[in-house]
């Protein structure tokens, strides 16, 4: 067993809130779990196979990766988020989030969930951005992840980048762990496995699946935040990818085949901590090498959606000229499936009288739909994008794959 458990007490509290049964004084077993440093990890030769093959879909998919498909990469990225967003119960529309993030770019209101994946995407882009390029990781990335994840959530109380310092449990009752499914660590033991942990994100020996495999599964058993645990871990194994070099443009959408199977995800993560390190291994190897594939044929049918707005914009009676901002604007609409004037402006570096001038003829040729005829905070949507971008978020292989 990759760990031990220890005995603690819960201490009666006869002023608590709560059930009188939960008020009484209970015995609970909290996990702590060996040091990835000391985890003995050996792959079985099938399990070696699937390894094998998931690294080479993730570098298939990162071969084409140059900076003028950035937008492609971004739109990965907004994928990963979202279904991470899903595994924790968080059920967002691509459409709905797609027009919220367009609405809050300028001063709109929408609704705390939204919010909520919103800082999702923020903290994957912080992950793959700065935590990925830090020289050396430590606590202080995981806590800055962390930070920007909850700063745009409803949780009472600022728990954002705070390590706790109390116990907390999965499943059970609201009110004490004793009866819980699972108790992490207690609060003393968070130090030295979060070290542990980060100094596991900078080794290098093993592949870089199987270590993205071993930091994810880790965090999620140490559980060292009081919310947001999931969507901090799953970030990290962007990390991982983006630092050994395997993942350093386009993100494998892992949470998608995750999410579409999210109880063996939740069983492969509770056989990690008990006697299932190698199967746990093979089933995160396996989503990851289907991610890779589903974003790799997703992202082909996006390249032929923009060639296909290339065309309508240039079959137009007096098309743009070659430096006109249409086309520009046509580059970066995958990374913003809504769109509104300054983040256009903001994406490709023109004058607003030349982005609404491109918005104009785009919406002409029929690439860009008005969702709104107000005057004040326009939006307009890709045409087909979202199809492509729903189908991708349920895991669908593209009609012609």
């Amino acid at each position: 067993m990759p760990g031990r458990y220890v005995a603690r007490l819960w201490a009666r509290d006869p002023a608590a809130h709560a059930p009188a049964r939960h008020r009484r004084a209970c015995k609970y077993d909290a996990f702590v779990p060996t040091n990835l440093a000391q985890l003995p990890v050996s792959l079985e030769g099938t399990v070696a196979g699937v390894v094998s093959e998931a690294e080479a879909a993730i570098r298939g998919l990162n071969d084409a990766a140059h900076p003028a498909l950035t937008p492609l990469a971004r739109l990965l990225l907004r994928t990963e988020s979202i279904a991470s967003s899903k595994i924790e119960g968080m059920q967002v529309g691509a459409r709905e989030l797609a027009r919220a993030e367009a609405s809050v770019g300028v001063g709109g209101r929408t609704r705390p969930t939204l919010l909520e994946v919103l800082a999702n995407i923020d903290a994957m882009e912080l992950a793959m951005k700065e935590a990925a390029a830090a020289q050396r990781f430590t606590v202080a990335q995981i806590m800055a992840i962390h930070r920007r994840l909850m700063e745009r959530a409803s949780t009472v109380g600022r728990i954002g980048g705070q390590v706790r310092a109390s116990q907390n449990w999965i499943g059970g009752n609201d009110y004490n762990p004793c009866g819980a499914d699972f108790v992490p660590p207690p609060p003393e033991e968070l130090v030295n496995l979060l070290d542990d942990l980060c100094n596991a994100i900078d080794d290098d020996r093993l592949p870089p699946v199987v270590q993205a495999a071993l930091v994810h599964a880790q965090f999620e058993t140490i559980h060292p935040f009081a919310d947001g645990n999931g969507r901090a871990g799953r970030a990290l194994i962007h990390v991982v990818l983006k630092r050994r070099g395997l993942a350093l443009a386009y993100v494998p959408p892992i949470s998608v085949v995750l999410a579409a199977h999210r109880e063996r995800y939740i069983q492969g993560l509770t056989r990690f901590r008990g006697d299932g390190v190698g199967e746990w291994i093979e089933h995160f190897t396996a989503a990851a090498r289907a991610s890779a594939k589903l974003a790799e044929a997703h992202l082909r049918e996006v390249q032929e959606l923009t060639a296909t707005w290339r065309a309508k914009l240039g079959a137009r009676p007096t098309p743009p000229r070659a430096d006109a901002a249409a086309w520009a604007v046509i580059d970066i609409l995958p990374g913003h499936p809504v769109i509104t004037a300054p983040i256009a402006a903001a994406a490709v570096g023109r004058s607003k009288p030349q982005i609404y001038e491109a918005i104009d003829q785009l919406e002409a040729a029929g690439v860009l739909l008005p969702l709104s005829r107000s005057q004040r905070n326009r939006s307009w949507e890709a045409t087909g994008l979202l199809d492509l971008v729903e189908r991708l978020e349920s895991g669908q292989l593209p009609r012609k794959a």
